[in-house]
C-alpha cells in the first residue's frame, strides 16, 4: 500500500477531529516519564498516530523507536525542547516538524508553564521507504496552514 499525501492529510483531519480523545496510556505517577501521556489515535500495521500531552516541566526520557521506519514529531502547542541524538537541545515551535529514522535517540521536555501537546506519526511498514520527503512536505503544509496567510 502506498502512503501518499492524501492519506496523510486524511490522518491529519482525523487527528484534528479527535484531538484529546483516544486510548490513553497512563504512566505510573512519579515514575519514568511522569506527566507525559500518549493518546493513541490510530494503530495499524503500517502506521501509528498519537497525540502526546505533556505537563509543565515533564520530561520524556531519551528513547528510540526500533519498530518503525520513520517518525514524524510535531509540536501542536506549548513550549517544548527536543534533543535528537548527540545534538544539543532545540526549542521546538508549534507545527515545526522533526523527522527521525528508525533507532534515532531522542527525548523532549515541556519548558513552559502550561500543558503542551505533540503529534507523532510513525510509519511502521510501507513502500515509501526512502520517500521521507513526502512526510516532510505534508508536515510543512500543515505548518503553513496553521500559520495562516503571509503577513504584509
Amino acid at each position: 500500500m502506498r502512503l501518499c499525501k492524501s492519506a496523510l492529510l486524511a490522518l491529519s483531519a482525523l487527528f484534528l477531529l479527535t484531538a484529546g480523545r483516544g486510548a490513553a496510556q497512563t504512566p505510573t505517577p512519579g515514575g519514568p516519564d511522569a506527566g507525559v501521556r500518549p493518546n493513541r489515535l490510530i494503530d495499524r500495521a503500517e502506521i501509528r498516530v498519537s497525540r502526546v500531552e505533556i505537563d509543565p516541566g515533564a520530561v520524556r526520557g531519551v528513547h528510540a523507536h526500533d519498530d518503525v521506519e520513520y517518525h514524524l514529531w510535531m509540536p501542536l502547542d506549548g513550549s517544548l525542547e527536543i534533543t535528537i541524538e548527540s545534538d544539543g537541545p532545540v526549542i521546538a515551535t508549534p507545527w515545526q516538524p522533526f523527522f527521525m529514522e528508525r533507532g534515532t535517540l531522542h527525548g523532549f521536555r515541556n519548558v513552559g508553564t502550561s500543558p503542551a501537546a505533540v503529534l507523532e506519526i510513525f510509519v511502521k511498514q510501507s513502500d515509501v521507504a526512502g520517500d521521507w520527503e513526502t512526510l516532510m512536505e505534508f508536515a510543512q503544509g500543515i505548518a503553513q496552514e496553521q500559520a495562516g496567510p503571509p503577513r504584509r
